[in-house]
């Protein structure tokens, strides 16, 4: 207390200098309508800056938000349109009620949105990791997708981390699909080097298609739905064997620049598992007995 009154007695001259700077300023602007109209445009325009300010902040920490919601609405929109296209072709040629309720499908499918934390290119066995985990409901061998088309299948899951093996990995990444249209499906591999194209084997050699066609992932696992966009055909080789076709596929996922991902659950393997599970029990006992 000593001290505060014995620097207020030392400069006691400076705040009452500053007292009376303030009150003649306060009677300058309340009382000379020129004076005041200066002061009260710049105080909007000094306002309007940190308003500003404060809201392109607010708007950064939300775009977070924003992608994983562009995401989720990006692949249900590559879906509906697959699923539309596949009716369409149905309708034309024969109408089918089961298939007209393909639509309905959607609803077996939860998405879980994720943000890549790391990912790898340069491998030939590239990795990524997610920031969602067995609290969010990820579990290993889930599909995992972006607004754009497939990336890849969890591999290692922690509470709040999955490892993702992305189609961008040479010795454990292996996908079903099939050419949009045509339904004759094969196995999607990548061989390195180029991180935007992959390859499609195992096609029939008595399969129509042609360069230009869509590749997208056949539904007959339970990892992924069909009509999940893999990539554009741009080249068609012979298999080693002759046997066969293998396809060059452009991918229409940019793994360079990927940021926000889905991981698709769907509600009914569980009972699919079982159902299968109980299936092999059967079989087991038949052979004993």
């Amino acid at each position: 207390m000593h001290n505060l009154l014995e620097f207020l007695t030392r400069h006691y001259h400076w705040l009452i200098f500053v007292v009376l700077e303030a009150v003649s300023l306060t009677l300058l602007f309340s009382y000379n309508g020129y004076q005041g109209s200066v002061w009260f445009s710049s105080a909007n325009a000094v306002a309007g800056q940190v308003y500003s300010w404060s809201s392109a902040l607010e708007s950064f920490f939300k775009l977070s938000k924003v992608n994983e919601d562009l995401t989720i609405r990006n692949y249900h929109l590559e879906r509906q349109v697959a699923q539309l296209r596949r009716l369409y072709q149905e309708a034309t040629q024969e109408k089918d009620p089961q298939e007209l309720r393909g639509l309905d499908s959607l609803s077996r499918y939860q998405l879980i949105p994720a943000k890549v934390v790391s990912s790898e290119l340069g491998k030939m066995d590239n990795l990524m990791t997610i920031d969602k985990g067995k609290a969010d409901g990820v579990e290993d061998g889930m599909g995992v997708a972006c607004g754009r088309g497939v990336v890849g299948v969890t591999y290692l899951v922690s509470d709040h981390y999955a490892v993702v093996i992305p189609v961008l990995n040479a010795h454990l990444s292996r996908i079903s699909c099939a050419i949009r249209g045509y339904g004759y499906f094969g196995v999607l591999r990548w061989y390195g080097q180029d991180a935007g194209y992959a390859y499609v084997e195992d096609i029939p050699r008595h399969a129509r298609f042609k360069r230009g066609d869509w590749v997208e992932t056949n539904g007959y696992s339970s990892i992924f739905p069909p009509g999940v966009q893999v990539g554009q055909i741009v080249e068609v080789y012979n298999s080693r064997d002759g046997l066969s076709y293998k396809l060059k596929v452009r991918l229409t996922t940019d793994f360079g620049n990927l940021r926000d991902v889905v991981v698709i659950s769907d509600r009914s393997i569980a009972a699919r598992m079982r159902l299968m599970q109980a299936a092999r029990d059967s079989l087991k006992l038949n052979v004993r007995e």
